[in-house]
């Protein structure tokens, strides 16, 4: 089945133009549906389509995106992606129907949710408004305030792709706004407003192919912030040539859930993308990216000329290939703020544990803390804390507790390079008795 698409008004689920274009599903507002009975629509929808993905506009109350994460917290899902769009309500309802027939392409759901802020590049949304006093998603100056006030004065808003925004004369027949560079049909929403510029004036102007109306979704007195208003949204018509844009961008397997992404991160984890991790530092696999932090006293001063590095030893004289950061240009170093650690590798200065490894088991192994490493414990040593079973290399005695004061909880000895604070109650952090409870 293919991946469902998901709005949050039945106003935002435009009717199909074709007779193959599945229908939108409909998450309704929390004062609308009970938690139990979403629940239960949602199980269903996942159970027959397999990947959801949810639209909603900056206009949505927060009540109702909150209701969005509730329910994929508590379905436990990582099939819902829950896709903030930036365009008019308007828009929003153009961009779902666009999904709608992407996913009979073949797509796959990865592909489909990250497409939905391709495709919104090529939308163009605005609004005819009789005041701009309560816009605040556009840039309005103050002269435009000023004429807000004056009786008959209507301005073109442009939100999408890129905001503009004209003030009208009462009989202007131009259109002012710029024109899409291709195909498109034209939806247009009336408000509380009369009048014909949209129709008579913007659509010749941009040369669409096909103009229609459409009911006014709840959300646009919201989005533009008043009654007052015609909107309008510009909107590529043609499957094929929406199959083609999405299908001409490059893709990349995120590196979390393992789906097919557009773009920079997948609308399903919200885990940027391999290549993006491993440019900043971090990993290019599924566990964590550990990060070393540089060592102060390596950095350069400024008023020192920089000189030039010195040549790097081949990896032949050694027989193994060589690192993954000498490769790239880059050299190990120790976390910084730990005592008589400045890079250790392979049991010596600059060396690690193991070719290529950093030694990040803390100043109790450099300064010979009791015990031994513990097989799988990359987190570092340190003293043993209760129900931490990172935080000590050593094997702990369970039952015994270091609480400081009380005998009968006494654990061992504070190993080297942790000084002992008990006796100096002046020292800032030190511990001190209390009381004694038998």
């Amino acid at each position: 089945m293919p991946t469902a698409i998901a709005v949050t008004s039945p106003d935002l689920a435009l009717p199909a133009t074709d007779r193959q274009t599945p229908a939108a599903v409909v998450l309704q507002a929390p004062r609308l549906q009970p938690l139990d009975d979403a629940l239960t629509e949602l199980a269903a929808v996942l159970e027959h389509h397999g990947h959801l993905v949810a639209l909603y506009s900056s206009a949505c109350p927060p009540e109702h995106v909150r209701r969005l994460h509730t329910l994929r917290a508590v379905l436990e899902s990582d099939r819902v992606a829950i896709v903030p769009v930036s365009l008019p309500p308007l828009g929003v309802a153009l961009l779902a129907r666009q999904l709608r027939q992407l996913s009979l392409c073949g797509f796959s759901p990865g592909v489909l949710a990250s497409s939905a802020r391709l495709l919104s590049h090529y939308i163009h949304a605005g609004a005819l408004l009789g005041s701009v006093s309560g816009l605040d998603r556009v840039e309005v100056d103050l002269r435009s305030h000023m004429k807000s006030w004056l009786p008959g004065a209507h301005f073109a808003v442009l939100a999408n792709p890129e905001p503009q925004l004209l003030h009208l004369d009462r009989h202007s027949t131009e259109a002012g706004l710029p024109a899409p560079g291709f195909a498109t049909h034209l939806a247009l929403a009336r408000g509380q407003l009369t009048a014909e510029w949209v129709t008579a004036s913007l659509a010749p102007a941009w040369q669409v192919q096909a103009a229609y109306e459409e009911r006014l979704p709840a959300e646009s007195a919201r989005w533009w912030g008043t009654q007052k208003l015609i909107e309008f949204a510009a909107a590529i018509p043609d499957p094929y040539v929406l199959r083609q844009l999405v299908a001409s961008v490059r893709r990349a397997e995120c590196g979390w859930c393992g789906l097919e992404v557009l773009g920079d991160h997948c609308a399903f984890c919200a885990a940027p993308l391999a290549r993006d991790r491993a440019a900043r530092g971090g990993s290019s696999g599924r566990h964590p990216a550990a990060i070393a932090a540089p060592d102060p006293a390596a950095a350069p001063d400024p008023a020192t000329p920089a000189q030039p590095e010195p040549a790097q030893e081949p990896a032949a004289e050694s027989g193994q290939p060589p690192a993954p950061w000498t490769q790239r240009g880059l050299s190990p170093v120790a976390p910084s703020g730990v005592p008589g650690v400045t890079g250790v590798r392979d049991g010596a200065p600059g060396g690690g544990t193991g070719p290529g490894r950093l030694d990040v088991r803390g100043p109790g192994a450099a300064t010979g803390g009791p015990g031994g490493g513990v097989p799988g414990n990359p987190y570092g040593s340190g003293r043993p804390v209760p129900g931490n079973p990172y935080a000590c290399d050593g094997p702990g005695a369970p039952g015994r507790w270091d609480l400081p004061g009380h005998p009968d909880f006494a654990g061992p000895p504070d190993p080297p390079g942790h000084p002992d604070l008990s006796a100096h109650h002046e020292v800032p952090g030190a511990p001190r008795t209390v009381a004694r409870v038998r």
